[in-house]
């Protein structure tokens, strides 16, 4: 009895936190839940009446012999099926020339005040011992769900009750079936956490044994520090709360889904009877806890501080750093300052690869929701083709960093510009003549030259050691990074010019 209760208990205290205001979640329970339709149903038509109703009333008037909620759902489910549930989330569905929402996320500024009230419209729900299944009565822990969608699963283990993540990696490995609606993947559930007082571990997809877990810790010493394996002791509770205290907290998890989690396809070559072909993957990319954790700070930190510092990002192989790189990207690309101005025009990812990085391209690209947002000056592209990018004020550009030296003195002047510049694998060539270059190009010399007028009322701006003058003056205005021992290769450099 005891150890039922020790279990109950930490389910109950995650629950308190998410209930209240902070956590920013309603009790729902799975009475409310349609298991046919793999939704709160009811919930979904609340949210949509009481931020669209003037779509919902025309949508009545298009079904007037009909039943429109039937409709709706018919339709949400074909767009689910055709697009998955990320894209519906994003995009919204139609039907008949009617559109809805199914989701608002915080918008990039507060220009918009209909739309901040939108985002706070957005019902985010809690549900314990949440049953899922038409055919039988077995259960999740807990499900968060936004506007009746089940977007989050999580099974609770306690220590005192003899149980770990193990066991809950088994129960969703060998209890749940893949094959459920709720489970479909991209249809229903994203991701599935397993939970106990000190570790935790997530995946994006069941697949029965074949189910992957990867850690969601934070390190020994806590996000951002030097550490091993596993989580901080927490005086103040349990070591795991920051998944629900941080992450699962309301705004987190609607930046996660709004800016962070994402379907990414693979392609390998396989040969079978000495045929060659070629297989597609697909996987939903959810970030683990010190990608989203350092993504966040610099941007938090820009925020604060505007343009102008550098910052270094530790990132150890297979940790997911084209990712993280793709993250930082676009969260720059749309950063507004607190007077509601971009912070940066641009935003230009460096590597110091001659062939640019296929998995670099590739992710960035991946993240990409409006067509002509990133600009790739790959190796079937030329300096001119970089030079045309940044003077026309393109928000993503990614190149290699040998292409500055020649279009360095003939991008137009980027007074009043701001770039953010993401150098992939920093090491020792960043500071050299290239990047010189680079940091020449894009700074504003606006100051360098009121100086020079200042001891020489009479200089001229072509003049060849004027010229110099101002490169080594912009390099120093500039960001500048100092070179890292070789075992540090492995890193990224964030600089803000």
């Amino acid at each position: 009895m005891s150890i039922d209760v020790s279990e109950k208990r930490f389910e109950s205290d995650i629950e308190t936190f998410l209930l209240s205001a902070k956590g920013g979640y309603t009790k729902l329970t799975s009475a409310d839940f349609d298991r046919k339709k793999g939704l709160f149903f009811n919930t979904l038509l609340q949210f949509i009446k009481a931020t669209q109703l003037k779509m919902w009333k025309r949508y009545e008037t298009v079904y007037a012999n009909g039943k429109p909620e039937l409709e709706l759902y018919k339709r949400f489910d074909e767009c689910v099926r055709q697009h998955g549930l990320i894209s519906v989330l994003r995009k919204g569905i139609e039907d008949r020339g009617v559109k809805f929402d199914i989701a608002y996320f915080v918008p990039a500024s507060a220009l918009n005040p209909d739309l901040t009230e939108k985002y706070n419209s957005n019902i985010l729900t809690c549900t314990r011992q949440f049953h899922y299944s038409p055919d039988n009565n077995n259960s999740i822990d807990m499900v968060l769900s936004l506007n009746g969608i089940p977007i989050v699963a999580l099974e609770l283990k306690d220590q005192l009750t003899g149980q770990t993540v193990d066991n809950a990696k088994h129960q969703y490995m060998h209890d749940r079936d893949p094959k459920e609606l709720c489970f479909g993947f991209n249809r229903r559930i994203l991701v599935y956490f397993a939970v106990d007082t000190y570790d935790v571990f997530m995946t994006t997809e069941l697949k029965g044994e074949d189910t992957y877990f990867l850690p969601f810790n934070q390190g020994s010493n806590g996000a951002g520090n030097v550490g091993g394996k596993g989580n901080p002791e927490n005086p103040n509770g349990y070591s795991t709360a920051y998944l629900w205290e941080n992450i699962l907290q309301k705004d987190n998890l609607l930046k996660l889904l709004q800016r962070y989690i994402s379907v990414q396809t693979d392609e390998k070559i396989e040969i079978k009877n000495g045929v060659k072909s070629k297989k597609k993957t697909r996987h939903i990319i959810f970030p683990r806890y010190h990608q989203f954790d350092v993504v966040e700070k610099v941007i938090d930190d820009c925020l604060k501080h505007g343009s102008g510092k550098n910052y270094l990002i530790q990132h150890s192989a297979g940790s997911g750093k084209s990712n993280s790189i793709a993250w930082l990207t676009y969260k720059l690309a749309s950063l507004y300052n607190k007077d509601n101005e971009l912070l940066f025009s641009s935003v230009v990812i460096i590597t110091d690869r001659r062939v640019l990085d296929k998995q670099l391209q590739d992710t960035v690209s991946g993240f990409d929701h409006k067509a002509g947002l990133v600009e790739c000056i790959d190796e079937t592209k030329t300096s001119q083709d970089l030079k045309t990018a940044i003077n026309d004020g393109k928000k993503i550009i990614i190149t290699t960093l040998q292409k500055f030296p020649v279009i360095f003195d003939q991008v137009n002047d980027p007074k009043g510009r701001n770039f953010a510049i993401i150098v992939d694998e920093a090491h020792s060539s960043q500071t050299g003549r290239s990047a010189k270059k680079l940091k020449s190009a894009l700074a504003d010399t606006t100051q360098a030259k009121e100086e020079l007028s200042e001891l020489d009322d009479g200089f001229d701006e072509q003049d060849e050691i004027v010229k110099q003058i101002l490169f080594h003056r912009a390099s120093i205005k500039t960001c500048h990074s100092s070179p890292l021992p070789q075992r540090q290769s492995k890193k990224q450099l964030i600089c803000s010019a």
